[in-house]
């Protein structure tokens, strides 16, 4: 059994034990949120190559989730007593321009489990992995245009089948762990998922640490953009009006085919300066290399977002990306890149409200 499961199954038992020796739960409490967020707008992006003529073309088209996914979600707790709680906690995102998931409907989060404040937190259900929470220390707070562009999205899969415990603050540190099984007879590596995340924030610091790995089919990491090993180092920092924004993100998946990427190397700089209490100025740049000769690539975008109130906001974003030779990636993570050794330019405009 690894490290990861064994943190796990012992931080269960202790829940669980807590449990054991509640009092009758007659007069429980309980409280249920509805939250959500909505976002829109319009998009923009050059150079779309055809993969298989080469040719490009411009797109223009609506916006969903390009600032941000628009989701509804309910999370709720019941007070057992004792310093226990029960909790959950359903979201689901989905395209505002169409109305629809795409997929299963609370398809970000479905979680039930046990919360205490000395014990922490044991989850069951479906969760974002980790390394979602790379956007504490993304100045752009993951846009398209972000750490997730040049690593195509590595930073966004959910974890099904989860078994996740999250420790109480410890003076500002707190830790993660997820087992996401992967529920195949006679193997238990097909299609597993596991993270570890350390995070510490206190006054104007916040370092992060993540770790993660995701299998394919036959237990193996065959591609670096979906099923492979990741970790990420970072953390920011505010002086001021201004919060400074760096990390680094290793990526691998010994088992890739010939030819393609088994290692990527991801960094950023960034920042975001509050130049109103309404109005944010982000500046940031990202740089991917890979490996087997699959080349570099630089991103860089600025942006702003100007709140009209605490809820409702507005916001743009400019950038493009740069490909070395063999190189081939897009300035927005869902289109085809510009070709290799071609630049791709992107800009998106839109509102957002949440609730």
């Amino acid at each position: 059994m690894n490290t990861h499961s064994k943190t796990t199954l012992a931080a269960a038992a202790a829940l669980l034990a807590a449990a054991g020796t509640l009092p009758g739960a007659a007069h429980a409490q309980s409280n249920v949120t509805l939250y959500g967020r909505v976002v829109a707008g319009v998009e923009y992006i050059n150079k779309i190559a055809d993969p298989v003529t080469g040719q490009t073309n411009s797109l223009t088209r609506a916006a969903d989730n390009q600032w941000g996914t628009s989701m509804i979600g309910f999370r709720g707790k019941e007070d057992l007593g004792g310093g226990l709680s029960a909790v959950f906690n359903l979201e689901g995102g989905f395209s505002a321009t169409k109305g629809t998931t795409g997929s299963a409907f609370f398809n970000r989060r479905s979680l039930v489990g046990l919360s205490s404040a000395s014990w922490g937190t044991l989850m069951f259900g479906k969760n974002l992995f980790n390394s979602n929470d790379v956007w504490n220390i993304d100045p752009t707070g993951q846009q398209f245009m972000s750490s997730s562009t040049l690593v195509r999205g590595r930073n966004w899969p959910g974890v099904n089948n989860l078994i996740e415990y999250t420790t109480p603050n410890f003076g500002g540190f707190t830790a993660n762990v997820q087992l996401g099984m992967g529920e195949q007879p006679g193997s238990n590596k097909q299609l597993r998922n596991e993270g570890l995340s350390l995070a510490y924030a206190a006054n104007n610091l916040e370092v992060r640490a993540m770790l993660n790995s995701r299998r394919d089919a036959n237990g193996n990491y065959s591609d670096a953009y979906n099923y492979s090993k990741d970790a990420i180092l970072g953390g920011t920092y505010r002086i001021g009006a201004a919060k400074l924004f760096a990390a680094y993100e290793a990526i691998s998946a010994p088992d890739a085919a010939a030819g393609a990427p088994s290692k990527l190397k991801h960094g950023w700089l960034g920042v975001r300066y509050d130049v109103t209490s309404a109005l944010t100025l982000i500046g940031a740049g990202y740089r991917v290399s890979a490996n087997r000769g699959n080349g570099n690539a630089t991103l860089l975008m600025v942006g702003a977002d100007y709140y009209l109130s605490k809820r409702t906001f507005l916001y743009a974003s400019l950038g493009g990306v740069n490909n070395s030779s063999t190189a081939n990636y897009a300035a927005d993570v869902t289109v085809n890149g510009p070709g290799a050794g071609a630049s791709q330019r992107a800009m998106y405009f839109g509102m957002g409200h949440s609730f």
